[in-house]
């Protein structure tokens, strides 16, 4: 008898990675017994996906979650946001993990509460029913994803230098998290510069590239991580420089005044791959990404709201000229 499976449904982007649920005072509240608090889903993948989906992509998120009510509200606001959540596994062994945001007037501090969820559980064993299932166009992981458990560190290599879905290219945001790495033996530098040099796309700051690689600017980060095709190198409230072959594409960063930097460099990964998606040129990507963060930063959450991406493209090419410097052939 001959077995009939169903084909990979396609899709613009996989995210794979930890979600948990985030623990926030409303706005102006601190982490202290008087505040009012927020509950909702916080995660870097998971905020590339809700991010791309808002802007008009189809994304897909894998991971996996407890069996629990928390599980519950993460997979039942990412699907109210437009994110496909059928690759995420359940685990009745295992908890969904949360944290605690507490803002001061110095940034945001952030407490975690993650050790044995179901998301460290996650390995390459997990990648044969997200192969089966989706075709996407770009496969998106981040540094959080390997510093989580041993086995997620083996998927995250699997998936970057293994290249279970073929030719889809691999974005990887290095999204350096110092306190998730202590005690390590291997060590975020090297871990996650083999995970750069391998990936077709990288995003990563430039001061988390000067803490980990000892690098002083984006032409010295993209001396050391010259593996990749694009490196998106972010530098703040400064700029956005994006190496391409020979080219170096520079555009100013948005003036925001900011209320909460947390899930802003997802954002900006999520409008430059939805630029990039789109064919749009790297001026336009970048100006995207900009967008996307700039909303972010405005705002208390680690997501905001966002028009279709060709609402923003046609604001962004109104915009009065110069909005990008390229250079090179």
């Amino acid at each position: 008898m001959t077995e009939h499976r169903t084909p990979a449904a396609h899709t613009d982007v996989l995210t794979i990675g930890e979600t948990m649920a985030m623990v926030t005072p409303e706005a102006g509240g601190r982490l202290d017994a008087d505040s009012t608090y927020l509950l909702r889903p916080g995660g870097a993948e998971s905020n590339v996906a809700a991010s791309l989906a808002q802007l008009g992509h189809r994304a897909h998120w894998a991971s996996a979650l407890g069996a629990d009510r928390l599980g519950d509200l993460v997979t039942t606001v990412l699907a109210g946001h437009g994110v496909d959540t059928s690759l995420v596994r359940r685990d009745p062994g295992r908890p969904t993990g949360v944290y605690f945001k507490d803002p001061t007037p110095e940034g945001t501090r952030v407490s975690y509460y993650r050790s044995g969820s179901a998301a460290a559980g996650l390995g390459p064993a997990d990648v044969a029913a997200w192969t089966a299932a989706v075709r996407p166009r770009v496969v998106h992981l981040s540094g959080i994803l390997p510093a989580l458990s041993p086995s997620c560190a083996a998927l995250a290599r699997h998936i970057v230098v293994d290249r279970p879905w073929g030719d889809a290219p691999v974005s990887f945001d290095v999204n350096h998290r110092p306190v998730l790495w202590s005690g390590q033996p291997a060590g975020a530098a090297e871990t996650l510069l083999e995970l750069a040099q391998r990936s077709d796309i990288v995003f990563v700051g430039r001061d988390e590239a000067e803490a980990l690689w000892g690098t002083t600017d984006a032409e010295s980060v993209r001396a050391l991580v010259d593996g990749p095709e694009r490196l998106v190198v972010k530098d703040a409230a400064v700029e956005a420089v994006a190496f391409t072959g020979g080219r170096v594409t520079r555009v100013p960063s948005r003036r925001v005044r900011v209320v909460d930097a947390v899930g802003a460099g997802d954002a900006f990964a999520a409008g430059w791959l939805s630029g990039w998606l789109t064919g749009h040129r790297e001026t336009l990507c970048l100006g995207l990404g900009h967008y996307a963060a700039a909303q972010v930063l405005a705002s208390a959450s680690d997501l905001a709201e966002l028009p279709r991406a060709a609402e923003i493209v046609a604001g962004l090419v109104d915009e009065p000229a110069p909005s990008g410097v390229t250079t090179g052939g």
